[in-house]
């Protein structure tokens, strides 16, 4: 059946201007409060029409239970239900409401299939634009999917949202050990000892791309060669890439020794932060931070990735993050005696063990809830 078959009202949201808009009233769900999934509910940037402006401009109203789509990135097309709330609600033009006729789906089972390989797949074919992605009502309407007896539907259900249950607990325990770690370093560090602007206590270095014209630099190299994409929260072991010593020698690519701690600086991974365990060389978009004999590298590592959101802030310009080499040299972080850098590495270092038990889970998990997403969806 089409997805627009499958349901009682199938419409897009409301043309809101900011002039329509008011500080209380009727709430503006957003495409930015749909999740894969979830409804994100993000109340510090709520946005509100008053009940003559909902009346006026003649507005949908949205009810508990309809699933919300938003028709545009990242990615196209993710839906959720919206939840049980006490105000009235309507939505913005690049969303569309799915009402489900639940004589004939669950709306559930509808929202499962809306986070399927499946549903994307068949969405993808019609996404339109270059820069900014969206697809049309009609197109979104058009998406078909197969709809079981609802007793399967049911058990579909039953089954995906168990999983889902578990995902959301293991995440929650790892949120707290993450608290955990930040109110210890808090505990021991906060006011307790200098601060010292990170480019007066440590070497730091980036990296370079060999010319990528020159396949003599890449092929058969043995230099592992990381780049910011890469660069991942935590300890990395091992590097994607690698150039051979003649393309480190014609280009600004420099070696890094292991345990240095690294940062990105460009693109989505701009301010991640990670330990190389590995000695390697990097492009221009990795700020490399040199171990000494005054940082232990887990303690440096921390105290720098525990700033990603300032170094994020003090990034200029538009689309893309950018965070210059002089930004991450004017961070402030606190000169601790190496005593205590190292009896919060040996409290972190056991949390951390923890982690990767509840990580290993998760993944576990993960892994079958995808496989079922699979089996049930296509």
């Amino acid at each position: 059946m089409r997805l627009e078959d499958v349901c009682k009202v199938f419409t897009d949201g409301d043309w809101i201007e900011s002039k329509d808009q008011s500080q209380s009233g009727i709430r503006l769900v957003q495409t930015g409060n749909i999740g894969e999934g979830k409804y994100l509910e993000k109340p510090d940037r709520a946005k509100y029409i008053s009940e003559k402006t909902f009346e006026d401009l003649k507005c949908t109203e949205v009810y508990p239970g309809d699933v919300l789509v938003s028709r545009l990135p990242e990615p196209v097309g993710r839906a959720c239900i919206i939840p049980s709330k006490t105000e009235r609600m309507i939505t913005a033009v690049d969303c569309t409401i799915c009402r489900p006729d639940e004589s004939k789906i669950l709306k559930e089972y509808l929202c499962y299939f809306m986070q399927s390989e499946a549903y994307y797949s068949r969405l993808m074919s019609n996404v339109t634009g270059t820069t900014r992605k969206r697809i049309s009502r009609k197109n979104l309407g058009n998406v078909e999917l197969d709809v079981p007896d609802k007793g399967i539907q049911a058990e579909v259900v039953r089954r995906l949202d168990l999983l889902t249950r578990i995902i959301d607990c293991r995440c929650e325990e790892l949120e707290k050990m993450d608290n955990l770690i930040k109110a210890r370093f808090a505990e021991m560090f906060d006011g307790h000892y200098p601060l010292v602007k990170l480019g007066d206590v440590v070497q730091m270095i980036s990296g370079g791309t060999p010319s990528k014209s020159h396949p003599e630099y890449y092929d058969g190299g043995k230099i592992p060669w990381l780049t910011s994409g890469e660069v991942n929260t935590g300890v990395i072991t091992s590097v994607k890439y690698s150039i051979t010593e003649e393309g480190m020698n014609n280009s600004s690519a420099k070696m890094v020794p292991a345990n240095s701690v690294v940062v990105a600086m460009y693109g989505a991974t701009a301010g991640v932060t990670g330990i190389l365990r590995v000695a390697a060389t990097t492009n221009q978009a990795v700020c490399s931070i040199l171990p000494n004999e005054h940082f232990l590298p887990e303690y440096l590592y921390y105290a720098i990735a525990s700033k990603k959101d300032w170094m994020i802030a003090q990034c200029k310009g538009g689309g893309q993050p950018n965070i210059s080499q002089g930004i991450i040299k004017s961070m402030e972080i606190i000169d601790a005696p190496i005593g205590a850098q190292k009896e919060f590495v040996d409290f972190y270092s056991q949390v951390d063990k923890s982690k990767v038990a509840v990580l290993k889970a998760l993944d576990e998990t993960q892994l079958l809830f995808d496989s079922l997403m699979q089996e049930y969806f296509g």
